[in-house]
């Protein structure tokens, strides 16, 4: 009995021990609860998170055209999650979550075991929803501390959100290698396609990540990471998620993981930035992260048609002045033909695309032909009338050398060169082919952008499809807007924006040279000069101090033509006329009258070479002067930006352009206006009559309530010129198309074309200014370095090519228009010689238009002429 009493003790003994043991557990625990629970953050905010996701640009049709941000994300909903992947990451992480309440009392033993074991807290035991808790709320700092907060901070998840809310923060907020973040990054980073298109085996391998995405990361540890993908499979096998079948497959599915950079619909990078710049002047640095979406007045297909043009047109004039040799020779090294052969490998995977010419490098020189070697290991013979048999060499910009008899006269072996794709007779067939198997061989045909090899390129038949080129060490711009709005269509600021981050179209301030005269001689319209009047086209000489000295302004020909009506200066460019104009018209009113089309005059040369285009002006400036002779003399602004939404879509900010809208009912009411104002007989009238009466217009559509769903009230945009003045500019500009220095743009076929060439001196500026009534697009081309471009290069030869292609593309389909004559404009016949009217029967006699108060005077009889007062039709003396 003595023993059995002392058992009874001791086991009474240990049940109090046991007891008390666990009393100051339930008490440690229920302290640090007390302790902890007020400081735990309030888990409602999960509810309205904000991923961190970039700033996203799109063109005006909803194609992706930028992104920035540090982070790759596109979140997901939880009924965009496929159940294979929802099942691999449990299988993965975490098996028993729909069975838990935030803690897996299973996970927290072995954790614990492994504390007795090693002394410290290692990974494991951590359910999604405590990796929820630390992923938003705490650091990964391995301490009691933040595991305790853990535990609690899960346990009020769970009470607080659904197991759906759960997953969804889970698989949008994990981190998985690659600056992906979510599941639909990584997605697109591995696999280059969203998450529902993934298979079984391309699921796994992405559940898989989250445990390490570096160790087990399928790009830089394929063994490992088909390992873990591997083990998923099989966990999902044991719990009955798939079939034997199914887990075969997956074991032996191939890794096809690989890097892919972000799919773009079409890389825009020079309009991109713009937006970019534009909205971070908005939001700050927020903009970075917070998912906006930035909506752009780009045309999607116009832009790649621009960008194709500008390239096209630097080649084509490279290609003019010579072949400079390679790109870089690069020696040969020590060692086996393999060691080499890897040199140049790696000197081609360095080497970027520029304007999409294929890096090669010359491998071996026959007699008419070469052996290059491609970014993706495989070789490509270049033949002879691939490009070596017209590479003379480049002396200077007016000289090229011999044609080349051989190819070692062109390339030799080690060359890094440049190639250029060329159309074949197949490439048509092979279009449709690539086209209609696009997605199935997605996976096979993808490579990187300087891996891929010609012949295996979408388009291109194997063969002959590519030609020696070189990166041009020129550049160019190009810009086109609607003219009446300012939407800003398309925009180019160079070659390629890899190549260099200046965006010319807007901050490369160039003379514009003869581009610049249609504004000049639109003042003298004013001024009352006629499309008829003559002025003399003959040598002058300045004394000018502020033109350094002499001036001897010449005509590009160096040919006179005495005197010239002002229609024919224009389209034949003749600067003596223009120069003649503008002194007697006087530069202090002509400067005047050039401010309302958005110029700074301050920074106008107050000299006689203003008539020349001598003030440098960016390719934007230029197109947003011309958009006012497009439009009929309204006064429009570039924009960009159309739209900004947050990353749910709603509307953050909306451009209301200011708008020529002729027809527009608030026009009418401001002509109404006009019109109900006292008239010149009965009332001084006062400065900037008109402009107040628009700004009053506008202000009253800015003050309008808002309405839901309505369109905002029209922004009435500033008539500048009387609509007569601008027809007849129109009309002088469309000659230049049709018998003038823009001859060449004849070839779209259209007669409702007008524009201007611009050459400065060296020459060293090429321009193209024109538009119809639908699009008005400036191309420029010249050296960053102000280089001479070669006396035979003009505005008509360089940049007008430029404008040209893109033009048969935007005006494909567009039906010609013809302004509507304005009221006050007349047609009179007149001599060519004289300007003035056309005796009856004269021959030689053209019509000419005018408005009807400075219509030459009614022809006298040959008795009168002696009486007739010669005054009326005297021309200022300035003008010979």
């Amino acid at each position: 009995m003595e023993k059995i009493s002392k058992k009874y003790r001791k086991l009474r003994l240990l049940g109090w021990f046991v007891l008390a043991g666990f009393s100051a557990t339930a008490l440690s625990a229920g302290g640090l609860y007390l302790y902890l629970s007020p400081k735990l953050p309030d888990v409602e905010s999960l509810k309205q998170v904000k991923f961190q996701t970039p700033l996203r640009v799109y063109s005006a049709n909803g194609k992706l055209i930028g992104e920035f941000g540090e982070k790759r994300r596109s979140p997901v909903r939880y009924d965009q999650i496929p159940q294979a992947y929802i099942d691999a990451i449990l299988a993965a992480e975490d098996d028993q979550f729909y069975k838990h309440h935030g803690v897996s009392i299973k996970g927290l033993l072995r954790a614990a075991s492994q504390i007795l074991q090693t002394g410290q807290i290692q990974g494991g035991g951590s359910t999604i929803t405590m990796q929820v808790a630390r992923n938003f709320f705490l650091s990964f700092d391995q301490t009691f501390l933040r595991k305790a907060n853990e535990i609690l901070l899960a346990i009020k998840i769970e009470n607080e959100l659904t197991k759906q809310e759960i997953l969804e923060l889970y698989v949008n907020k994990i981190y998985l290698g690659n600056r992906a973040y979510g599941i639909e990054a990584a997605a697109q980073v591995y696999y280059g396609k969203s998450i529902d298109q993934l298979n079984l085996a391309q699921l796994a391998m992405i559940a898989g990540l989250p445990k390490a995405p570096s160790r087990y990361n399928p790009i830089a540890n394929p063994p490992r990471a088909t390992i873990r993908r591997n083990w998923i499979i099989g966990r999902m096998l044991e719990l009955g998620k798939i079939t034997q079948a199914e887990h075969d497959l997956a074991i032996n599915a191939p890794l096809t993981a690989r890097f892919h950079a972000l799919a773009l619909d079409l890389s825009s990078p020079y309009v991109a930035e713009m937006a970019r710049q534009q909205v971070l002047e908005f939001y700050g640095e927020d903009a970075y992260s917070d998912g906006l979406k930035v909506y752009t007045t780009i045309d999607t297909e116009l832009q790649a048609t621009a960008q194709e043009a500008v390239v096209n047109g630097l080649l084509t004039y490279d290609g003019r002045h010579g072949y400079r040799g390679p790109e870089k020779q690069l020696p040969q090294v020590e060692g086996s033909p393999e060691a080499q052969l890897q040199r140049y490998l790696d000197e081609l995977t360095r080497t970027p695309r520029l304007g999409n010419l294929m890096p090669a490098v010359v491998l071996t020189v026959a007699e008419q032909s070469a052996q290059l070697l491609l970014a993706d290991g495989s070789e490509y013979t270049l033949g002879w009338e691939q490009g070596l048999s017209s590479a003379q060499r480049f002396i200077n910009e007016n000289r090229v050398g011999r044609e080349p008899r051989n190819a070692s006269d062109v390339v030799a072996v080690g060359d890094l060169i440049r190639l250029r794709a060329i159309a074949t007779a197949a490439s048509a067939d092979a279009d449709a082919d690539a086209d209609a198997d696009a997605d199935a061989d997605a996976d096979a045909a993808e490579a990187s952008e300087n891996s891929a090899a010609p012949q295996a390129e979408a388009g291109l038949a194997v063969g002959p499809s590519w030609q020696l080129s070189q990166v041009p060490n020129a550049q160019a711009a190009f810009v086109a807007l609607n003219p009446e709005d300012g939407a800003i269509v398309s925009l180019v600021g160079g070659f390629d924006f890899r190549q260099s981050h200046f965006n010319r179209a807007i901050q490369a301030e160039r003379q514009p040279g003869s581009s610049f005269k249609p504004f000049i001689y639109t003042a003298a319209l004013e001024s009352g000069f006629t499309p008829a009047t003559l002025i003399n086209d003959a040598p002058i000489v300045f004394e000018d101090a502020s033109l350094e000295g002499t001036w001897r302004p010449e005509n590009d020909s160096g040919q006179f033509l005495g005197p010239t009506r002002m229609r024919q200066a224009l389209y034949q460019s003749r600067n003596l006329v223009s120069i003649r104009i503008l002194r007697s018209m006087g530069i202090a009113d002509t400067i005047a009258k050039l401010d309302r089309f958005g110029f700074d005059t301050s920074k106008l040369p107050r000299d006689l070479s203003l008539a020349l285009g001598s003030h440098a002006l960016t390719p934007l400036q230029i197109a947003t002067g011309y958009a006012v002779f497009a439009n009929g003399g309204y006064r429009v602004e570039p924009y960009l930006v159309k739209r900004i939404t947050d990353a749910n879509d709603l509307s953050l900010y909306e451009e209301n352009p200011l708008r020529a809208c002729h027809t527009c009912p608030e026009r009418q009411q401001l002509a109404q206006a006009q019109a109900s104002e006292p008239s010149a007989e009965t009332a001084e009238p006062e400065a900037g009559n008109l402009a107040d009466l628009l700004a009053e217009a506008n202000a009253e559509t800015e003050t309008e309530p808002e309405t839901v769903n309505t369109e905002p009230a029209v922004r009435l945009a500033e008539q500048i010129l009387d609509e007569r003045d601008a027809f007849l500019i129109d009309s002088m500009l469309r000659d230049v198309i049709k018998k003038g220095t823009g001859r060449k743009a004849m070839a779209l076929g259209r007669n409702d074309l007008a524009g201007k060439t611009g050459t400065t001196n060296g020459p060293r500026d090429a321009w193209f200014s024109g538009y119809n009534h639908s699009l008005v697009a400036t191309a420029w081309l010249g050296f960053d370095q102000n280089f001479n471009l070669g006396r035979s290069e003009y505005g008509g030869s360089a940049a007008l090519p430029i404008w040209i292609d893109y033009m048969a593309e935007a005006l494909n389909g567009v039906p010609e228009t013809h302004r509507r004559q304005p009221e006050g404009i007349i047609t009179v016949r007149i001599d060519t010689k004289t300007g003035k009217r056309a005796q009856p029967g004269s021959s030689g006699a053209i019509f000419e238009i005018f408005k009807a108060e400075t219509a030459p005077a009614e022809v006298q009889s040959v008795a009168d002429e002696g009486t007739a007062d010669s005054d009326s039709e005297t021309l200022p003396e300035e003008l010979f």
